[in-house]
């Protein structure tokens, strides 16, 4: 009895294993030459002299107009046509259109003797629609959005927190990390900060700023860290200097020995009381120094403090050596002129110079219309200038001004 078209999978897997040939077997026995070879194997039907059955290769599809329209297949295959009629199959021209995958039992192990596809292996018209190729890298662009699909190294970045916004801003900057290789020349500077005490929650915000770090060679960096080590400075407080300062690591170990030595002798500071400075504010180390100078002179000449209260000030807040000058004039000029506030009381609390001007007058003002304004420690409803520019509102108006914050706000809109 024929077996129909539709029967022939079933009847083919019912056959023992042994007698399939594998996927390469199928390949080399089925390939001529002008064929083209779609993903590797075929599907197309072959009748065995041996075994007398259809044999199959795995392909998504094959059209039978290949078969009927190949003369060098209709020459080299009629007599095995012939045999599969004789045999109650069905012919190739009775086959359909389109022949269907199936599943069979061939042992994957056959797949991997398939040499992989060629890039210089011919394809058909309908195999090269199909293809689709990545957009090409733009030759120029003024973000690194467009190359964050294509290169490694700015995808971990982006995982890492780092801002490629920012850095895009700096065309060299940019150009740098797109010729960096992540495992190569970013992975060692990582370990390092971490060994280091940078956390990876703050690597991100740590890389944004100072990216110019990978360029920096590792055991230069390893030296610098060595170097603050060697003048006493603990492992916490080189984590928290190279924290606030993120380009503090890219300054020689002389840039390093030179700011040290210019606090120390300009300030006339202890060694401990220096290391305890640039700890508290380590862009002393990085920044300029001119802001510095300029500052020591107001205070000196303009403000009338003597070295050893500058001193005093300075060690207590550090942010003084680096505050700008007109701000400082301003607020020393309505404390000690306007507040009548002596120096001496001005250097007992020097945070004054890191309040706003505007809140320390409000405030002021506000006592003054309700006659306490007496800053004198030595007199009876004594108001602390510290208290007076550092607690909240609630408190100001509760516990020094005696008044609500209702009264306090309707004062406000009279000045």
């Amino acid at each position: 009895m024929a077996l129909s078209a539709q029967q022939i999978p079933r009847w083919f897997i019912s056959i023992k294993r042994s007698s399939l040939i594998t996927a390469a077997q199928l390949r080399n026995h089925f390939q001529r030459p002008g064929q083209t070879w779609l993903h590797g194997l075929s599907a197309q039907p072959q009748v065995s002299s041996d075994n007398c059955f259809l044999q199959w290769g795995f392909k998504t599809y094959r059209t039978s107009s290949k078969w009927n329209n190949s003369s060098q297949f209709t020459k080299s295959s009629g007599q095995e046509i012939n045999s599969a009629q004789s045999t109650m199959l069905p012919s190739v021209n009775e086959q359909s259109q389109k022949i269907p995958i199936f599943d069979s039992e061939l042992s994957l192990e056959g797949l991997d003797d398939v040499p992989p596809l060629s890039p210089l292996q011919p394809v058909s018209e309908q195999e090269a629609v199909r293809i689709i190729a990545d957009p090409p890298l733009p030759p120029d662009s003024f973000t690194l959005r467009d190359y964050v699909d294509h290169s490694e190294t700015l995808q971990k970045l982006v995982l890492l927190g780092v801002d490629l916004s920012k850095i895009e801003k700096h065309p060299e900057a940019a150009n740098l990390l797109l010729r960096l290789d992540f495992e190569k020349d970013i992975n060692q500077v990582l370990l390092f900060l971490k060994d280091l005490g940078i956390e990876d929650s703050q690597l991100g915000a740590f890389l944004t700023k100072n990216y110019a770090i990978f360029s920096e060679d590792l055991e230069n960096l390893k030296t610098r860290v060595a170097y603050l080590q060697s003048k006493n400075f603990s492992k916490a407080d080189i984590t928290q200097m190279v924290r606030k300062a993120p380009f503090l690591l890219n300054f020689s170990v002389e840039r390093l020995d030179n700011r040290l030595g210019f606090f120390q002798k300009e300030l006339e500071l202890s060694v401990k009381k220096t290391r305890d400075l640039v700890v508290r504010l380590p862009r002393l180390l990085t920044g300029s120094l001119e802001p510095v100078k300029e500052n020591m002179k107001v205070y000196r000449l303009e403000l009338g403090f003597k070295h050893n209260e500058i001193q005093h000030m300075i060690t207590k807040i550090p942010k003084m050596l680096t505050a700008n000058k007109r701000k400082l004039t301003e607020t020393f000029d309505f404390v000690h002129n306007v507040m009548s506030i002596p120096h001496h009381i001005i250097v007992r609390f020097p945070q004054v110079f890191n309040a706003r001007l505007f809140k320390v007058q409000e405030r002021h003002l506000f006592l003054a219309y309700l006659g306490r304004a007496q800053y004198d420690p030595a007199k009876a409803n004594y108001i602390s200038l510290d208290k007076l520019v550092s607690v909240p509102d609630e408190i100001f108006c509760e516990d020094l001004a005696k008044a609500s914050v209702q009264d306090f706000e309707k004062f406000l809109k009279t000045l």
